[in-house]
């Protein structure tokens, strides 16, 4: 396996604040959460890829999305078993799993163990963290 850190991003909050929106910006390196049903990418559906908006790492495949009715795009797995970091989020008044990416830090979302099938596991995500890569045909 690679080394995890050497692609690693980092930049000034001066940088960040300049590469990003002002609502990228408060949830991916403020870790806010945008509100619930106000992506319309929640619904959507189809190949690609989801990228970080803060990086462009790959972060899930369209093939694992699914409408978990929560309001946020949910995926059962992340791309690859490096693309994603996970640490104990307390804030809230609860221990919940957040998700980041791992080259850049930015926070994502947060992780539930009551996925569908075959993980179990729901990564329920800000929209506005990611940026969708349709596939293109190859052919």
């Amino acid at each position: 396996m690679a080394d995890s850190t050497a692609d690693r991003i980092e930049r000034t909050d001066a940088e960040w604040r300049e590469a990003l929106t002002d609502e990228q910006y408060r949830v991916l390196r403020e870790k806010g959460t945008e509100r619930a049903f106000s992506s319309e990418d929640d619904a959507a559906r189809g190949t690609g890829m989801y990228l970080c908006a803060g990086c462009g790492a790959e972060l899930f495949d369209a093939e694992h999305k699914f409408d978990s009715g929560t309001g946020w795009p949910s995926f059962t797995q992340t791309a690859g078993s490096d693309a994603v970091e996970e640490e104990t989020d307390r804030t809230l008044g609860m221990a919940r799993t957040e998700v980041h990416c791992r080259r850049c830090g930015g926070h994502l979302g947060h992780v539930f163990p009551d996925g569908p099938a075959p993980t179990g596991l729901r990564y329920c995500i800000n929209s506005v963290s990611l940026k969708r890569e349709a596939a293109t045909d190859e052919g």
